[in-house]
């Protein structure tokens, strides 16, 4: 939203800078984005005046002018056509910028002549879209004058308008709260009704849908349409909108001016004699105003006559109705429209026009009568005519109800010190009917809803800086630290996989529906009603696809070897517990090319790299399985980790290339993701200082063992039985070839196993070795079936 001084000066009486309204803008919760000031970007320039223009010795369409100016009497060669002695113009002397140009001025000869300045068009100072020539002045500007004076350029505030502030969207609400905040006095801004001389020939029908519960207008015949004064195109200029014609203009303006937007419409374009607001048909069109074609559905409202659809109820006006310097007949439109259709209407067309904007944010329902009597009151000034009876159908929203408030509730909730008085003077600035036990919010605030919304009207007008500073009270630090074990848990894996080369992603917890399909989800419990984009409409059921993405985006910008992990949640339902609090991670191996091959295998590393991140996170020695993986991992390359025979802790391993071709991502891909919910807390050590270092001066011995068992038997399942037997003397048990073929029952298969043995007080004999040898075989068939291999 953007004005400037003057426009805000004819609702607020106030001596005010422009510094000085900021200041109080941000201070009532306003929050101001930008000034821009033509005065210092322009300060180069000033009116000068040409003297004497001939023309150019060696160009035609040159001329050579002396000039007057600031700097004394200059000689400029000019191209312009309308160049000529006499001609008041703005002078930009050597040094200066030229913003339509983006050029500095050097002196420099033009075909021979050395030019000492430039004399400048509109467009290059960057005033209009479009010029001939060089800027026409008055004769009666005085040679030196500043441009921003000569133009009546101002600074222009643009600051940005909160979704629960409608009334923010016109000047004269800025005015009313900086009024409050006592930054002047608030004008008299009600509008005096037009009386009508004739029955409007045009009536208004509304359907029941609800879509425009309220619509006023009236007919204004015998107009003279035609370019907009000077002070009302400079109006809009200076915010960024195009003139186009009075008509229209006076509906720009007071779209801007009150947060009213309006509509007029040619009435000897209309047919049937009437407008009927109401939901749209299945094979109806409109061609906007906008020049595009859009396509109409039952759930957009529209407003139509005897034709058809003939405009986007409030969005956009049609072609086929609308006002040119032709119309000698306007009917004037000002309806309410329902905030959350229009707001669908505005992203199933992809309009964003400033109706839409307002009616989306809700309009005063109060506002519509008044804004036909002062287009109505603009318009006979502008453009003449003669106005008929006012129309009104429907029946607008209720404004909100009153709300018990007790003054003293201000101190409680917020520790101001305010009086009963200020209190209720500062409520009743705003707008707000100030009674005995309660007040009642004007129309344009149907945001306050209750006594908490008015203490925060107090505060913000009162000022926050008034809020005092009162330090908390001191509690005793928890013992233990004051983070949870799931948030201690979270750090060290993000420090555990950082340091292990992974780069953290954070990325939406939502994807597309087709792509949560693809991980076990897409539910539709979990399709969001309305998403910010088409392709993020459901809430993600994994981490891994929006990683695979990132994946794919960087290897489409020449950095296809990467390692990425992300913390954060997924969802199975739409359940609280159904949130999971997921650490997923993914590898994509392509490294450059080299002689000595491509390295170790991506895979185990990915592995390596798991089982490092749960031996951080303290987790409990977990069974491997496989077999039974989701869908999207390969099925001969990935695994799970499961924590009993249910609970499934992690899964990993190779994403299957069905998901990298639906993902448009070159493979291979390796991942893994840890539900971190799942994971038992590590049991507390007594004290957090390392056990003493143990060294053997004894040197180890290692046996081999092959032992037949099934093959669904996992090499981790035979380890652990057998690091069971002896804690004290076995260090270690690595499984290292596994055999099928000759000599190897069908269904089996052979697993050979080193176990390394650790003497510590003492070498051990023969005897003893081959008696720990029969537990070690007597465990294995007793846990996995596994029988020594002869």
């Amino acid at each position: 939203m953007k004005f400037t001084l003057s426009w805000l000066r004819e609702h607020l009486d106030t001596t005010a800078t422009v510094q000085q309204v900021v200041d109080a803008m941000t201070m009532a919760g306003l929050e101001v984005e930008h000034v821009e000031d033509p005065a210092s970007k322009l300060a180069a320039f000033s009116v000068a005046k040409i003297v004497e223009a001939v023309q150019h010795p060696n160009a035609d369409r040159l001329r050579v002018c002396q000039v007057d100016t600031r700097d004394g009497r200059k000689e400029i060669v000019c191209g312009a056509p309308n160049a000529r002695a006499g001609l008041t113009t703005i002078y930009a002397p050597i040094g200066a910028f030229v913003p339509g140009l983006g050029v500095t001025l050097v002196e420099k000869p033009v075909r021979g002549v050395v030019s000492n300045g430039m004399l400048c068009s509109a467009s290059e100072l960057e005033v209009a879209t479009e010029s001939d020539g060089i800027m026409e002045l008055p004769d009666t500007l005085a040679v030196g004058t500043s441009v921003a004076d000569a133009l009546g350029l101002e600074a222009v505030i643009d600051f940005e308008v909160t979704p629960n502030r409608p009334d923010w969207l016109g000047v004269v609400g800025i005015a009313r709260d900086l009024a409050a905040a006592g930054l002047g006095k608030l004008k008299d801004i009600s509008v005096a009704p037009v009386p009508g001389k004739f029955a409007s020939p045009v009536s208004v029908k509304l359907d029941d849908s609800g879509a425009c519960p309220a619509f006023a207008g009236r007919l204004i015949k015998g107009v003279k349409n035609g370019p907009s004064p000077a002070w009302l195109q400079q109006r809009l200029q200076s915010v960024g909108l195009r003139s186009i014609n009075a008509l229209v203009d006076v509906t720009n303006l007071i779209s801007y001016d009150r947060a009213r937007p309006l509509h007029v419409y040619d009435a000897a374009k209309l047919t049937g004699g009437f407008l009927e607001a109401r939901l749209g048909r299945e094979g109806e069109s409109v061609l906007a105003l906008d020049g595009k074609t859009y396509e109409i559905t039952p759930e957009i409202c529209v407003i139509a006559d005897g034709s058809g659809a003939i405009g986007l109820g409030g969005v956009m006006g049609g072609e086929s109705t609308g006002c040119s310097d032709a119309t000698t007949d306007v009917f004037v439109e000002s309806a309410w429209f329902d905030p959350i259709r229009t707001a669908q209407t505005g992203r199933a067309t992809g309009i964003t026009s400033d109706a839409q904007y307002r009616f989306a944010r809700t309009v005063d329902p109060d506002s519509l009568e008044p804004g036909v009597e002062l287009a109505t009151k603009l318009i006979l000034e502008l453009c003449g005519g003669e106005p008929s009876e006012l129309v009104y159908v429907g029946q607008a929203p209720e404004a909100p109800g009153p709300i018990a408030f007790d003054r003293a509730y201000v101190r409680q909730l917020s520790g101001l010190e305010i009086g009963p008085e200020r209190i209720d003077q500062i409520l009743a600035d705003l707008g707000f009917k100030v009674e005995a036990a309660q007040v009642t919010p004007p129309s344009w605030r149907r945001d306050v809803e209750g006594k908490a919304d008015l203490v925060e009207e107090v505060a913000r007008i009162e000022g926050y800086g008034a809020l005092p500073a009162t330090a908390l009270p001191e509690i005793a630090r928890p013992a233990g630290g004051v983070l949870t074990v799931r948030q201690t848990r979270v750090r060290t894996a993000r420090r555990a996989l950082a340091a292990r080369g992974y780069g953290e992603t954070i990325t939406w917890s939502f994807t597309s529906q087709a792509k949560a399909a693809l991980f076990g989800g897409g539910q539709p419990q979990l399709v969001i009603t309305n998403p910010i984009a088409s392709d993020l409409d459901c809430m993600r059921p994994s981490a891994l696809p929006n990683l695979i993405e990132a994946a794919g985006r960087n290897a489409r910008r020449g950095f296809a070897d990467v390692a990425l992990f992300e913390i954060g949640p997924l969802y199975r339902g739409d359940q609280p517990e159904d949130q999971v609090t997921t650490i997923a991670a993914i590898l994509a191996p392509h490294p450059p090319r080299h002689w000595a091959g491509a390295g170790s295998d991506a895979l185990f590393e990915l592995k390596a790299d798991l089982v490092a991140l749960l031996d951080e996170l303290g987790a409990p020695p977990l069974q491997t399985a496989q077999g039974s993986n989701a869908d999207w991992w390969h099925p001969g390359r990935s695994a799970r980790l499961q924590l009993g025979p249910k609970t499934v802790v992690a899964e990993f391993g190779e994403l299957h290339p069905r998901i990298l071709k639906a993902l448009d991502v070159e493979g291979p891909v390796y991942g893994f993701e840890i539900n971190l919910d799942v994971l038992p807390e590590p049991k507390r050590k007594a004290t957090k200082t390392k056990p003493a270092l143990e060294l053997s001066a004894l040197m180890p011995l290692s046996r081999d063992f092959a032992f037949l068992v099934e093959d669904k038997v996992a090499a981790g399942d035979l380890s652990r039985p057998i690091l069971g037997v002896d804690k004290a003397l076995i260090r270690e048990a690595r499984v290292f070839d596994v055999y099928k073929g000759q000599g190897v029952p069908e269904g089996f298969k052979s697993l050979a196993v080193e176990v390394v043995l650790q003497p510590k007080d003492k070498t051990l004999t023969d005897a003893e070795i081959e008696a720990l040898s029969a537990k070690i075989v007597a465990a294995v068939e007793k846990t996995v079936g596994g029988k020594l291999r002869g």
